[in-house]
């Protein structure tokens, strides 16, 4: 098997999004470094993907930036920053700390994997942090996530100032909500609060969008794969709002 002229790193590569990233990146000729806290995860996903990089790093410390930085195994055409956090749980109620966990790990692991990353970036690499339609649309249940995908739309602006000299650009793709194991820990979190059922919430969810439906993760790879296009350059520091029309309000 040749390797791969360029690379793609990912993290959060094993969950539901990450898995469907590294195929669709994979199919465009790309080689894939894997990030992820979990050993046997990644195991299980190199072990489907033989030439995968599987890449142990807790992106919530500073010592994931030396181990992503060794694993890389030659010049990087896109970094997915795509980890998840604790989404449920109100403004009055959430745990402070959870805050800062999740600010930590969305803000602080993008930085974090940049900075990993940087000396093999080029002209055309592209920088993709993945956050949500919370970050725009502000709820009384998923106080983590909307504080933390909020800052990520700072904070790719500001990289794209940073990097525009470079020839690279940075990117946040917000999808809306899938319906995942997460999803479900939010749903239930407002099923409580409004004393309901969980199935009654997540229908409600989907009909809170344009098109009555969850965003697919298969949608956010081929956002992907667009921003892999030369045009895409003419993009940077933007948002694309993968919600299924959750977005009601104006910029």
């Amino acid at each position: 098997m040749s390797v791969p002229k360029e690379w793609a790193v990912i993290v959060g590569a094993t969950g539901a999004f990450g898995q469907v990233m590294v195929e669709r990146l994979l199919a465009q000729g790309l080689g894939v470094v894997a990030v992820a806290r979990s050993a046997p995860s990644l195991a299980a996903l190199a072990a489907a993907h033989p030439g995968l990089v599987a890449c142990v790093a807790d992106i919530a410390s500073d010592a994931a930036i030396d181990t992503i930085r060794a694993a890389l195994p030659g010049p990087v055409r896109m970094v997915v920053h795509g980890p998840g956090v604790s989404a449920a749980g109100g403004v009055l109620t959430v745990d402070t700390g959870l805050m800062v966990e999740a600010v930590n790990i969305k803000v602080g692991g993008l930085l974090r994997l940049v900075r990993a990353v940087d000396a093999r970036l080029g002209v055309n690499s592209r920088l993709v942090a993945i956050g949500g339609h919370y970050g725009f649309e502000p709820t009384a249940y998923a106080a983590t996530a909307g504080v933390a995908n909020a800052a990520l739309v700072n904070v790719v602006r500001q990289l794209s100032l940073a990097y525009g000299a470079r020839g690279i650009t940075a990117h946040l793709v917000a999808p809306g909500p899938a319906d995942t194991e997460r999803l479900r820990r939010v749903a239930g979190e407002r099923a409580r609060l409004q004393n309901t059922t969980l199935e009654a919430v997540l229908e409600a969810m989907k009909a809170e969008s344009s098109l009555g439906a969850f965003t697919e993760p298969g949608q956010v790879a081929w956002a992907l794969e667009m921003l892999l296009a030369p045009e895409a350059s003419a993009m940077t520091g933007s948002s694309l709002m993968l919600d299924v029309g959750r977005r009601h309000g104006l910029p």
